[in-house]
């Protein structure tokens, strides 16, 4: 998106919609301060939903819960609704990271199931409990104060609604462009990244839903003091199917489509309800046949959703922020050349009957460069994954820097100081090159979200990227710096990768087939790369199957075929042996 129109858009809207309060009727306002009551629970949904990909059914019942706490306290015990507020924020967030505990761990539908479980159970709980007025609903619910003004008329709402709402998109978005929001922006692509640059993909899952679950509260605590009256019917299932609908067709994965979304739908509800029951009746249920078919042709013409439809139309913006190339100050020490700093023994790994790995041993040492050769299926990816912690090994030791690795974690291999790349490219394509970069770096920093909500991480950002900038620069991308990581080629896409792994500050590098798939210039230039790693005393293991490319760069080789080592020594020894030859040509030369 043009970078200068997402800087002054919030100012802009926010100034219009505070001039629109003197321009619109009483009836307006209240459509508008619903539109607000709703979008704020979209914002938090781009969070969980668009960013983190979690599918929930519940947030109608986290309003619910919401609108409930503060509605009973300050009816029974006559509370100020400001108490209220800080009760429903606190026990929703309590409620959320207890589910989520039990919840965020699962994947595909089941945390859409458990959270519908959740809405369904919520709904017919409160519409038998006596003390909140079962179906009948809860009533007297006193309006908002502030400074003795009270704020019950619909001028005074649509300004609360709209603060709220302009909180909360500050809110998420402060929370999207830190180091926790770019952790929680590449889970859309699952865990690996995450846990392999040192960051818990599930705490992460967990701040994501716990924010949203927030907002919901929030949402719902503006609906029960400008309502003034609560029933369980706009807390169940459907009110959260629209609430996944009005986030779908803005655009899941903008703050700005939530917004977009959360306005048309409520505005087309609404028209389509007064256009169609003169018609029809006013018993007709049309109108949500016609919503239906409205929103499968939104859907079509724009599958990303309005907002990335509309914003594909916006001219580029050559303005980016400023940030200085800057080495780390605090750099981890690099080993000696010739040191040991990896070692297998033994490495062993069976999949039921199979054998991937069979007893392999090696060594990979400071300032040189280790190449894995071997046919498809030889278990090069195999060991590769047993050495970074994705999956465990059956036998064998694995010793990092002299000391025994018996339960080897991807996150824990990072801290250690190695890092890794991927045979098939994982990038996180909606973010900018230096913002992947910065994801390598992750480990590196500490602020979270309390330290990116009150801006206390502003320091350790620009220690941050700037270390990513100097990084674009040692491998030749930092004029594209602010470019979408899906808009490169292929060959600079792996290079990208490359320099995501440096980010993390490794000793070991550890590279699965970064020459697949490119063309003889970008190998020149990927060999000339990692030649110039290997001579500032990283050490690099190699996993390629491309042999000619590998014996250029690599200092030592070893290949595998079948799971089993069956060379290990200097490049020409390597490719003169019987056993190699066959491998790969199926008789020896």
């Amino acid at each position: 998106m043009n970078l200068v129109l997402d800087r002054w858009l919030p100012v802009v809207a926010l100034c219009v919609a505070f001039g629109m309060a003197w321009l619109l009727s009483d009836y307006q306002r209240a459509v508008a301060s619903y539109i607000g009551i709703f979008a704020i629970v979209c914002v938090g949904l781009v969070l969980m939903t668009g960013v983190a990909g979690m599918v929930s059914f519940g947030q109608a019942a986290f309003v619910g819960l919401g609108a409930y706490a503060t509605a009973y306290l300050t009816t029974a015990y006559q509370f100020s609704p400001w108490v209220g507020l800080l009760f429903a924020l606190v026990g929703v967030a309590v409620v959320a990271t207890l589910i989520g505990l039990m919840t965020v761990r699962m994947s595909g539908h089941y945390l859409a199931l458990v959270t519908l479980c959740f809405c369904i159970s919520f709904y017919f709980l409160v519409g038998n409990l006596e003390m909140l007025g079962r179906f009948n609903g809860l009533t007297g619910i006193p309006s908002i104060t502030l400074f003795g003004y009270d704020l019950r008329s619909e001028f005074a709402g649509y300004l609360v609604v709209l603060v709220a709402l302009a909180l909360s998109t500050w809110w998420v978005r402060r929370i999207l462009n830190s180091r926790v929001g770019r952790v929680i922006r590449s889970l859309r692509t699952g865990s690996l990244i995450a846990e392999t640059f040192g960051a818990s993909a599930y705490r992460h899952r967990l701040i994501a839903f716990v924010v949203a679950a927030v907002l919901s509260a929030l949402s719902g605590w503006l609906y029960a003091h400008l309502q003034r009256f609560l029933n369980p019917t706009p807390f169940g299932v459907q009110m959260s199917l629209e609430y996944l609908f009005m986030t779908v067709i803005g655009g899941s994965a903008s703050v700005w489509g939530a917004v977009l979304g959360a306005g048309l739908v409520t505005l087309l509800k609404q028209e389509l309800q007064s256009l169609l029951q003169p018609l029809f009746g006013a018993t007709t249920r049309l109108e949500m046949l016609v919503f239906a078919a409205v929103i499968v042709v939104v859907l079509i013409k724009a599958r990303r959703g309005l907002w990335p439809f509309i914003a594909h139309f916006l001219p580029p913006s050559g303005s980016h922020q400023t940030i200085v190339a800057e080495t780390l100050a605090d750099r981890r020490q690099k080993p000696n050349r010739g040191v040991v700093l990896l070692a297998a023994d033994q490495l062993t790994r069976n999949f039921g009957g199979l054998v991937a790995v069979d007893r392999v041993s090696f060594e990979v040492r400071a300032g040189e460069i280790l190449g894995l050769l071997g046919p498809n299926g030889a278990g090069k990816s195999t060991l590769f994954n047993l050495l970074t912690g994705v999956i465990e090994q059956t036998a064998g030791q694995i010793r990092l820097l002299g000391r025994p690795q018996p339960h080897v974690s991807s996150r824990a291999m990072c801290r250690s100081g190695v890092a890794r790349t991927f045979q098939h490219v994982k990038l996180v394509s909606d973010m900018t090159l230096i913002e992947n970069v910065a994801i390598g770096a992750t480990h590196l920093g500490h602020a979270g979200l309390a330290a990116a909500t009150l801006r206390l991480d502003r320091a350790e950002e620009r220690r941050l990227l700037s270390w990513s900038m100097q990084l674009l620069e040692q491998v030749g991308l930092a004029d594209k710096a602010w470019e979408m990581a899906g808009s490169l080629p292929l060959g600079h896409q792996r290079i990208l990768e490359i320099a995501r792994a440096l980010a993390a500050d490794p000793v070991l590098l550890l590279l699965d087939e970064p020459a697949a798939g490119l063309r003889a210039n970008e190998k020149a230039e990927l060999a000339q790369l990692l030649c110039r790693l290997r001579d500032d005393g990283l050490g690099v293991l190699l996993v390629e199957h491309d042999m000619e490319f590998v014996s250029i760069v690599a200092d030592r080789l070893m290949v595998m075929n079948f799971g089993k080592l069956i060379a290990y020594g200097a490049p020409a020894e390597v490719r003169a042996d019987r056993a190699v030859q066959e491998a790969y040509l199926g008789v020896a030369a």
